[in-house]
């Protein structure tokens, strides 16, 4: 059985995907999984602290790179997706180059460039979702997916600005949102377009309620990943998006 290391780059007040993340990549019938973090401070959701927050990219990549892991996510969907258009292409390019020049052959991937992944994956065009930002946060995820090629028919933002209590969001509070939208013309649902917004256990119920694929940034975090690793994309309780047998070669 293959073993995989994973590098974590995450928000210092960010509990929750290195809980959902090991939970549903340690469902996956031929490998195994480590994880290795390294932290950006960061305690409130704001444009401010997230920029900030960016500014220590570097440091974190270093770290993790002593480690050697076989794939790096930059797992803050918001920070990439504020800075505007593209970003996580960028920084994707450039955590690549940082790495390289010490030899490193590691894979990178971003909770913003997975979600994109994800819902070209599904396949999706017309998407709504669910966020805990602040409304002018959420609008930035809004124009950063429509600049991708999406249409985002309907969004709630939850505007919850403490960061460490979006990891506190209750699941009725995420259902009750996404129950409000507008899905007469979606072709998917993000349930949770933030890594810290506990989603994982709704997944697969939101699907059978609303008829519709259902992601979230740990289920298209955990999709990246495996096909980074050239691993097959099947992973049981974790929505339409992982429930495939195919191996996809490693990019």
């Amino acid at each position: 059985m293959r073993h995989v290391r994973v590098g974590l780059v995450v928000p210092s007040s960010n509990v929750t995907v290195e809980t959902e993340l090991p939970a549903l990549l340690g469902r996956h019938p031929s490998a195994t999984f480590s994880f290795h973090g390294s932290r950006m401070r960061m305690a409130k959701v704001s444009f401010e602290q997230l920029a900030a927050m960016n500014a220590q990219r570097e440091r974190c990549i270093l770290e993790l790179g002593d480690a050697d892991p076989d794939v790096i996510l930059y797992a803050c969907l918001v920070a990439l997706m504020t800075a505007g258009p593209g970003e996580h292409q960028r920084v994707e390019g450039l955590i690549a180059e940082q790495l390289a020049a010490g030899g490193s052959g590691t894979k990178i991937r971003s909770s913003a460039g997975a979600l994109v992944e994800g819902l070209r994956a599904v396949p999706a065009q017309r998407i709504a979702l669910v966020t805990p930002y602040l409304k002018p946060l959420a609008e930035k995820v809004v124009t950063y997916l429509e600049a991708e090629g999406f249409e985002v028919v309907d969004w709630q933002a939850l505007e919850v600005e403490d960061n460490r209590e979006v990891g506190c969001i209750p699941g009725e509070r995420v259902m009750t949102a996404a129950r409000s939208l507008d899905l007469s013309r979606a072709d998917a649902l993000v349930i949770s377009a933030c890594v810290q917004m506990p989603s994982l256990p709704l997944v697969e119920l939101a699907e059978r309620e609303f008829g519709l694929p259902v992601l979230s940034a740990a289920t298209a975090g955990a999709y990246s990943i495996l096909k980074a690793a050239g691993l097959p994309l099947d992973l049981p309780g974790a929505g339409s998006l992982l429930r495939r047998d195919t191996l996809t070669p490693a990019q």
